[in-house]
């Protein structure tokens, strides 16, 4: 292949590239503004008497749906492009559907994030200790690994359903005045942020052994021989290290919790799938409805992603600390093919 055509070629992926990278923006805007405007308004402004009301759509879906029954009587097709009009009246009544229950998909979401966040952070408070435990504690590693085994030998599901049904928890946290109050959701709620907080601590252990076991045994040796204890020498060596290792680990925990978090609905928990399947269940539009809770759920899968990337890039350490630089075989092929 010529210069001037691999030039031309490597300016061609780049306008793709680009081309992608601002669909991806513009795509993340409308998501977001959506989510954002629908919290903003039946939190703070529908209080003020302000609009049609905390969880009504903004925009009457009548002239849509009215659209939609035109083109569902008519079997004619339209023009040259042939688009047969009952795609088209299906598609109207999509949108239609869409917009009518966006307020409760949206109230779903948050649910889906905060339980989400929650569980991850107060999991890793867990995990970080358990793991360490594994890895540096003698004969105290077999607690660690009992723990890691137990929960994740067992569904999730089923901890959810003993958690919640062991009248301890769920009678204390029934009698806490706040709870259920205002915006603070119900007793179930917290009983998931438990239930998840337990079973992400174990798989974010396994996570952190195994980023742990990837650092070099001689860093912790030359802590020592600079005056650490090794404590000291695991607290400031080994885990800033093993903790940037682990991102990519939790980027998957938290794709896995975003979509395993509609386990929570079967507590009664009204996050996002407990309510697109309550309304499926009453309008009995389950395929456009899962449709559309499965684009929302992709759209926080790759919000997740994408955020996690930009972390992972931003605590690398320089060098092998960096994703590219642990690649050290493409590297290698790379600087060959370049010299």
């Amino acid at each position: 292949m010529s210069a001037s055509k691999a030039f031309g070629l490597e300016r061609l992926r780049g306008t793709i590239g680009d081309v992608d990278r601002s669909l991806a923006v513009v795509v993340g805007v409308i998501f977001w503004g959506w989510l954002l405007t629908r919290w903003l308004y039946d939190w703070v402004i529908s209080r003020l008497g302000v609009g049609p009301g905390a969880g009504e759509q903004f925009v009457s879906v009548a002239p849509i749906e009215s659209a939609a029954a035109i083109f569902d009587d008519t079997v004619a097709v339209v023009g040259p492009i042939a688009v047969p009009m009952d795609w088209l009246a299906s598609l109207l009544n999509g949108i239609a559907l869409g917009i009518e229950i966006a307020p409760a998909l949206a109230a779903g979401a948050w649910y889906t994030i905060v339980l989400t966040i929650a569980s991850i952070a107060l999991g890793l408070v867990i995990a970080v200790p358990v793991a360490v435990v594994r890895v540096y504690g003698g004969p105290f590693r077999w607690f660690a690994l009992a723990y890691t085994e137990l929960i994740r030998g067992t569904p999730l599901l089923a901890q959810l359903f003993v958690l919640y049904y062991t009248p301890y928890l769920s009678v204390r946290l029934s009698d806490v005045d706040l709870i259920g109050r205002g915006f603070v959701p119900e007793y179930a709620f917290w009983i998931a942020i438990v239930g998840f907080t337990i079973n992400g601590s174990a798989y974010q252990a396994e996570y952190i052994r195994g980023a742990l076991e990837s650092v070099d045994e001689g860093q912790l040796t030359a802590a020592r021989a600079i005056g650490l204890s090794k404590l000291e020498g695991i607290r400031h060596v080994v885990l800033p290290q093993t903790l940037r290792y682990g991102i990519p680990a939790w980027t998957n925990e938290l794709v896995y919790l975003i979509k395993y978090s509609s386990l929570a609905g079967f507590i009664t928990v009204p996050e996002l799938y407990y309510r697109a399947s309550d309304i499926a269940s009453s309008t009995f539009e389950y395929t456009p409805i899962y449709v559309l809770l499965g684009l929302v759920y992709i759209g926080l899968v790759l919000s997740a992603t994408n955020v996690m990337s930009r972390v992972e890039r931003r605590v690398a350490v320089p060098g092998l600390g960096r994703a590219e630089g642990r690649q050290q075989g493409a590297g290698e092929d790379a600087a060959t093919k370049t010299a």
